[in-house]
């Protein structure tokens, strides 16, 4: 069913461990500020879709700052599946690992946080070109950013967590891909704290 090791452990019990240690209010206050910073730079998004969705704690936030856009989801976890389902009705939802998608449509924007650093690096160039072929115009990228690839431990596991240029690499990969705005939230911050990752705002030209 599942091409990597690493989509085997979202998808089971460390997935759900994840589910049940990732709730609140205080992430959704987190996310709108987020959103509503890396939004202003964009215009007439309609569609979102996001890869790694979870249980939607950012959809979340985005369908409170654009409550007109549809709104669609990737998620491996079934544990996720369900709460998401619960807690956006209205989503488009595929249960799936982002390896076995295939776009059907095109989205205005297109996010991926916190899960890139998760994926097997030998399948990213994959993960990009479908980030890319799923966007009409937005990427969006918020993970661990380090300039060279490196493998850190994760919560006493061993190659299940990946930091390197994920923007950078896309950027160069993609020769209409340009880049609009990036950003750093710090786990400090007194109000929105988010888990030191950088985002990147991309624009197809």
């Amino acid at each position: 069913m599942f091409q990597t090791e690493q989509e085997h452990f979202w998808a089971t019990d460390f997935g759900n461990e994840y589910v049940a240690r990732n709730k609140g209010a205080n992430i959704i206050a987190s996310n709108l500020a987020l959103f509503s910073k890396i939004l202003a730079h964009t215009r007439t998004v309609g569609s979102i879709i996001e890869f790694g969705a979870n249980i939607g704690l950012n959809l979340i936030a985005l369908n409170q700052l654009l409550p007109k856009a549809h709104l669609a989801a990737v998620e491996i976890n079934q544990t996720a599946v369900v709460e998401l389902q619960q807690n956006l009705p209205q989503v488009q939802l595929y249960h799936q690992s982002i390896l076995n998608f295939i776009p059907e449509q095109l989205f205005d924007l297109v996010l991926i946080k916190g899960v890139l650093i998760h994926i097997n690096p030998d399948k990213l160039p994959q993960v990009y070109d479908i980030l890319y072929q799923s966007s009409q115009r937005y990427i969006c990228i918020s993970e661990y950013y380090n300039p060279s690839p490196v493998t850190i431990p994760y919560r006493g596991h061993t190659d299940r967590l990946f930091k390197r240029d994920f923007a950078g690499e896309m950027l160069d990969r993609y020769a209409d891909l340009q880049l609009i705005d990036y950003g750093f939230n710090y786990h400090r911050d007194l109000h929105f704290p988010q888990d030191d990752t950088t985002w990147f705002l991309l624009e197809k030209q």
